[in-house]
């Protein structure tokens, strides 16, 4: 079982999406993002299956939630440098956890 203390070695932070395009080198349908993270951390690639519920000129400008502190991942020819979070909608596919009104940037989960 996890604990408390586990969960604090997570660093998850708010970000807001500044740049999304296509991503068709993917296996899987998937879009290419950016994402601020305010002046600490700054600007972070992430790479994110999304097409199925969101459209690129919808996602920028939206906050989302981002694990900061994992290890960068090879996508393909991407590097996703911090996880964008999300649930599994019906049909098991990606929808984001994102603030239900606008939060300060780079703000922590707690």
């Amino acid at each position: 079982m996890a604990t408390y203390e586990d969960f604090q070695k997570l660093d998850i932070r708010v970000g807001k999406i500044i740049e999304a395009e296509n991503f068709p080198e993917a296996r899987k349908p998937s879009y290419k993002l950016k994402i601020d993270l305010g002046e600490e951390i700054g600007i972070k690639k992430s790479c994110a299956q999304l097409p199925q519920n969101y459209k690129i000129k919808n996602l920028v400008g939206k906050q989302v939630l981002c694990v900061v502190n994992f290890p960068s991942r090879q996508i393909g020819p991407a590097v996703s440098e911090v996880l964008t979070l999300g649930v599994p909608d019906e049909k098991n596919e990606c929808i984001l956890i994102i603030p239900d009104k606008n939060v300060p940037i780079a703000g922590r989960l707690y």
